[in-house]
């Protein structure tokens, strides 16, 4: 927005996110002088830094719980992810596990709120608004920069 503050973001293509936003038409352009400090984080996360994209100021709608959900989401680290169970409990709603699953599905702004790093009880990467492969590969890239496996 005006003030620099990511409203929406993610993997793909404009048209996509448009569509998840619910606009009709495509954004114009962003000032290049609010996109290089957004640009900047987002390089050095991807060249290892993960704890580059949590400076990255951040505004999207949703209510209560889904406001604490992100919260608590910007607040997990990198290369350890946690269930929908755990979020939201930390979330403090306690068996609201598939609250917290649509508060991951309903994140306008990955990974600066990285719902990648949600995963199910039962095993695997889960869904992903932008593929299980993208989940995967952020989860692989936070593992690899960490030093875990």
């Amino acid at each position: 927005d005006e003030d620099g503050v990511v409203i929406a973001s993610g993997f793909g293509d404009l048209a996509g996110l448009t569509s998840r936003l619910g606009l009709s038409d495509e954004p114009g352009p962003a000032d290049p002088a609010l996109v290089a400090p957004v640009a900047t984080a987002v390089r050095g996360y991807f060249a290892g830094d993960l704890a580059a994209l949590d400076a990255v100021p951040v505004r999207q709608p949703g209510g209560p719980f889904a406001r604490a959900a992100w919260e608590q989401l910007r607040e997990l680290a990198p290369g350890e992810p946690v269930t929908y169970a755990e979020l939201a409990e930390r979330a403090g709603s306690p068996g609201a596990a598939r609250a917290a699953g649509q508060a991951c599905a309903r994140n306008l702004v990955a990974p600066f709120v990285p719902c990648h790093r949600v995963v199910p009880a039962g095993g695997g990467v889960g869904d992903y608004a932008y593929g299980a492969d993208v989940k995967r590969s952020l989860l692989e890239h936070e593992r690899a920069a960490r030093g875990t496996t």
